[in-house]
Order: structure tokens, then C-alpha cells, then sequence
């Protein structure tokens, strides 16, 4: 019997790395699947070694505060590989920590796929050669990135982005809408501020004050909010109810809220991506604290932050970081959305043709291809 190691540090690994192991277990149910990760991950039928949350941290400065624990998942894992010896180790994107664990299989002889590659396209370009070096094969999910490996030689393969699969609803908006307990005849706004407690903490705050000022522009509007499996209900609707803005709070279903909304104000990352294959007109907003903003900046060497944008090749979708994100800068650029039926119409035109570039579909069954490849090959 096969046994592989899947690593996942957020939400969306956890999101991704679920479906990979479902289309596994289509093709071969006796394969034993061992794994850091989530919800979704645990309810695939993966062994969890450990939670993600246990190393899933944003910056430079949340990670030194979180040392301890990181390290003892890091260790927990390096005892895994050396007493278990699994077949193949799966590294989904969450570079700092899964370099580390991939360099940690490689000197005991196990084999390393990566699949999402980390996005050296935007920072540390010097990575492609680190990857190279200790994987087997890489999957990557955006087409532009085959070119960046390529050229080190190393078995890189375009397999779509898996959220291609997976970003719809059952639902129309009406439906929607009523399924989550929704006014059908208001304006609806999402909030997804992130999955993380410091996304929460340095963001939750700015969109809600965002939707005060919205709601004194537009009286009929409304707000609905999706908590990630990652977080804490409670620790969502303390922020709230301290700001005194009516948002329905909802566990899960990010893309039945999606499908239910005019609009949407989203933390930087997958989420962009989420919003814009469900063609929902956006607002990016991101913030970290100010060490951490200001080595990414010296780092980061692409013009535009959002993904949604990046894989656009141009600004789709206004961007708000760091001191601009503030609540009178997210409601002036989301109430010109709304205002605008024109600009409405030609930013959801301008999504539409993202979720094109974005593959077809058929991205984990092509990803579970590869794995059962390797694994094959290596037996």
C-alpha cells in the first residue's frame, strides 16, 4: 500500500489539497494519505499530523512570535518522514515552511512534488532554482509560470487552477439569497477578510467601517460575511458587533455568499481569485504590519498585488494596501462600482475573461495523475 505526506499551510492548500486527495482515492482507495492541513482535508479521509493553524502566520514579525509552535509541527514531521518513509512527500504552495519540510525529505531519499508553486513570479525569483533542485516535478496553475521553470530543467507541467473546479454555487442570486437568510431586494456586499486571526485583526475593522459610510450612502444595502473554516466564529462576531454595522455572519459558503452579492470587499490572496471566477465586481485591500509591508515591497517585483489583476495583466480591479486601505478609501472605490452600471458591467466583463485564463477545469484529476506517476515510478 502507497503512503504519501501532504502539506498544506491555509485555507485555500486545504481547499486544494482536499480535491487532490478525493481524485486520488478515486483511482487508488487504498492509498494511505497522511497530511497538515484542515477541515476540508480531514473530511477527504487524510491523517492529520497536525492543524494548519498551528503554522499558518502572515509576516515576518507574526512568525517570531509563533516560533515555538512552528517548529514542533516542523519536528513532528521530520520524525514522520524518517520512521514512516512515505512513498511521496506533496508540498502545496506555503513556501517558508514547506521548503524547509521538501529539504527534509530529500536528504532521506524521499521523493518531492510540488504542486502550486509558491509565487516566485512576484518575489524571490531565486527560488526557482531552490525548487528545481529538490523536486521531482512541479504543477503549476497559472500558464505563465511554466517559462519560469522550464529553463532550470526540471519536470514542470500546467494543470489549470483547481478553483476552476471548484468556484461555483447550485444557486441563483435570488436563491442565494434566500438560502442564507438575505433580503432579495438589497444591495448585498461580502466582506472576506481573510483566514487568518491577523487578517482578521488588521483588516476586519477598516471593512466594517467601510460598510458604515456604504450604508449611509446607500440605505437599502446590505452585508454578509463568510467565516473561513480556520477562524473562530466568535472571534469574527466580537469585531462586529463592537463596530455596530448589521452584517449577517455565515459559516462557510464563500461561494453561495459570492453568488448572493452586488460586490464584494476581499484581503488580498486566493480569495481575489474566488471573487473573480464567480465574476463579483471587487475592492482588494490588504495591510501587515509595517516590518513585514516594507520587506515585501523591496521584494515583490510585479507591478500589481491581487492575483485577480496579476493574472489580467493589467488593473482590473482597484487595489487599496497598506495606509490607503482605510474605510473612506474602500467606500469611495466600492460606492463608484455601485454607482457606475457602466463601470459595473465592464469590470465583471474584464473577470469573465480571467476565469478563461484560468483553464477549463480538471486540475486535481490531472494533479492526482502525476502523483500516482511518481508514485509508480518510485515503487
Amino acid at each position: 500500500m502507497n503512503k504519501i505526506l501532504i502539506i498544506a499551510g491555509e485555507a485555500s492548500g486545504d481547499l486544494h489539497g482536499s480535491n487532490l486527495v478525493k481524485a486520488l482515492k478515486e483511482q487508488d482507495p487504498s492509498l494511505a494519505v497522511y497530511g497538515v492541513g484542515s477541515r476540508r482535508m480531514r473530511e477527504a479521509g487524510v491523517t492529520m499530523l497536525a492543524d494548519a493553524s498551528e503554522i499558518s502566520v502572515v509576516g515576518a514579525t507574526e512568525v517570531l512570535t509563533h516560533i515555538g509552535a512552528i517548529y514542533g509541527v516542523y519536528a513532528k514531521l521530520k520524525r514522520f518522514l524518517r520512521e514512516e518513509r512515505p512513498d511521496l512527500l506533496v508540498l502545496i504552495d506555503f513556501p517558508d515552511f514547506n521548503l524547509l519540510t521538501g529539504k527534509a525529505a530529500k536528504k532521506l531519499g524521499i521523493p518531492v512534488l510540488y504542486y502550486i508553486s509558491p509565487q516566485v513570479w512576484a518575489w524571490r525569483k531565486g527560488r526557482v532554482k531552490t525548487i528545481a533542485k529538490l523536486v521531482e516535478a512541479i504543477l503549476v496553475v497559472f500558464p505563465f509560470e511554466v517559462e519560469l521553470y522550464r529553463a532550470t530543467g526540471v519536470d514542470v507541467r500546467f494543470v489549470g487552477h483547481p478553483l476552476a473546479d471548484v468556484v461555483n454555487s447550485p444557486y441563483t442570486r435570488d436563491e442565494a439569497r434566500k438560502e442564507l437568510g438575505l433580503a432579495q431586494d438589497r444591495r448585498t456586499i461580502a466582506l472576506l477578510p481573510g483566514s487568518r486571526r491577523k487578517e482578521i485583526a488588521y483588516l476586519l475593522p477598516d471593512m466594517l467601517g467601510a460598510s458604515k459610510v456604504l450604508q449611509r450612502r446607500f440605505p437599502e444595502i446590505q452585508f454578509v460575511l463568510p467565516i473561513a473554516p480556520t477562524l473562530d466564529r466568535s472571534l469574527v462576531a466580537g469585531y462586529v458587533d463592537a463596530s455596530g454595522v448589521p452584517v449577517h455572519i455565515v459559516d462557510g459558503q464563500v461561494y453561495d455568499v459570492l453568488r448572493a452579492s452586488d460586490a464584494a470587499m476581499v484581503t488580498s490572496g486566493t480569495a481575489t481569485l474566488e471573487t473573480g471566477l464567480m465574476t463579483v465586481p471587487m475592492v482588494i485591500v490588504y495591510r501587515a504590519s509595517r516590518l513585514t509591508y516594507w520587506i515585501g515591497r523591496l521584494l515583490v517585483s510585479v507591478k500589481n498585488f491581487g492575483l485577480v489583476n496579476i493574472v489580467a495583466g493589467r488593473t482590473v480591479v482597484p487595489e487599496l494596501l497598506q495606509d490607503d486601505a482605510t474605510p473612506e478609501r474602500i467606500a469611495e472605490e466600492l460606492g463608484t462600482i455601485l454607482a457606475s452600471p457602466e463601470k459595473y458591467r465592464t469590470m465583471t466583463e474584464e473577470l469573465m475573461r480571467v476565469r478563461t485564463l484560468l483553464g477549463e477545469g480538471g486540475a486535481s484529476r490531472r494533479a492526482a495523475a502525476v502523483v500516482l506517476e511518481l508514485l509508480a515510478k518510485a515503487a
